[in-house]
């Protein structure tokens, strides 16, 4: 039997970064399902950090994190996390509205002539830019760089990482949680649920209610820089109304048809159909045909009904603390999602210009 304070279940971005945050403050055990941390939607993750993304919540967690990301503590981050990249925002007559509202309802966006969208990005094709606009300040994420830093923070405050620890179920016995994983048993008096798509699951487990949090499978295919280009300092450039998105990688392009199927938590793959769909828009857009698919991959992305995380102490299951619903913005507003977390489960202020309560567990998710 294992005995702790906190017991965090899963060691992906948001579990490595609580466990990070909590510090020393508490004795934390860190559980993961997997052979290694970070196998399902953190490793699989291409991130770029956009301010111009998500809803007002999402925002306002992704401008709290941006201090940590642009000056990281180098005894954990020793390379930079961020390196600019920028978003070119493009449609045709048919997506113009979706355009129009982006612009709109963005900071830091700025309009640019479809003329000199196709110039920045050769590979468009210009007949069919009908408006553009451009993020300078968007940035590739070293995901892992973020990743195993916190582990090594969480390690060196004296939390233990299991791995092929999967729960199995749990209940309360007086002011403890007594715990059964595929590794033994554990006791603890908080249960932090950092699952991602298994967060529900987790939930049910733990005799907790879920919270109706349903993982989506989003898709990438890699293919070559087509020849002639030189791809490598493009922005990554993005359908005003996500239908599709490219970014380039190290001489290639990694293309999403930006699907959202919903899918039941499991380790996801591509759908073929899907990502065939998705390749036809991006080719309409583009000059070169695909002339072949080198590889490709899907992770999945967690959403409660709202869109919004789902962050605090569950008020019918004591001890039960939620972190999920992250969605597709999990890597970008970890920071501050972690830091929040960490003083919600201390008792501290969580020191952020947002209302904690606009993701809390028993919020009205519509």
């Amino acid at each position: 039997m294992i005995s702790t304070d906190v017991l965090v279940i899963g060691a992906g971005i948001a579990g490595a970064g609580v466990a990070a945050a909590i510090g020393g403050r508490r004795d934390v055990v860190l559980i993961e399902q997997e052979a290694r941390p970070g196998h399902h939607s953190t490793g699989r993750s291409a991130a770029i950090f956009i301010q111009n993304y998500g809803n007002a919540v999402i925002r306002a967690l992704s401008a709290a994190s941006r201090p940590l990301f642009d000056a990281p503590d180098d005894e954990f981050f020793p390379s930079p996390l961020l390196s600019q990249r920028g978003i070119l925002f493009v449609a045709d007559e048919e997506d113009r509205p979706h355009h129009d509202e982006l612009l709109a309802l963005s900071e830091g966006l700025v309009p640019m002539l479809p003329a000199d969208a196709a110039t920045m990005v050769p590979l468009l094709r210009p007949e069919r830019i009908a408006a553009a606009g451009y993020e300078h300040d968007a940035s590739d994420i070293d995901v892992n760089a973020l990743h195993q830093g916190w582990l090594k923070k969480a390690r060196r405050a004296g939390a233990r990482v299991m791995t092929d620890a999967a729960l199995l179920q749990a209940h309360r016995v007086g002011n403890r949680w007594k715990v059964e994983t595929t590794a033994g048993e554990i006791e603890a008096e908080t249960i932090v649920n950092a699952a991602g798509a298994w967060a529900d699951v987790v939930a049910r487990n733990c005799g907790v209610a879920p919270k109706g949090l349903v993982p989506h499978r989003r898709s990438m295919a890699v293919i070559a820089c087509p020849a002639g280009y030189d791809c490598e300092r493009w922005p990554l450039v993005s359908n005003s109304a996500d239908r599709w998105y490219f970014k380039p990688d190290a001489g290639r392009l990694l293309i999403s048809p930006a699907d959202e199927d919903p899918v039941e938590p499991h380790d996801a793959f591509v759908d073929d159909m899907t990502l065939a769909e998705g390749l036809d828009r991006y080719q309409q857009a583009v000059r070169e045909e695909i002339v072949r698919v080198d590889g490709n991959w899907a992770g999945l992305r967690t959403f409660a009904p709202d869109r919004t995380p789902v962050v605090g102490f569950d008020a019918d299951a004591e001890g039960f603390f939620w972190l999920a619903g992250q969605g597709g913005y999990g890597i970008q507003t970890s920071p501050a999602l972690s830091a929040v977390a960490a003083a919600l489960i201390l008792g501290d202020e969580p020191g952020l210009a947002l209302d904690p309560a606009m993701m809390s567990p028993h919020r009205v998710m519509i």
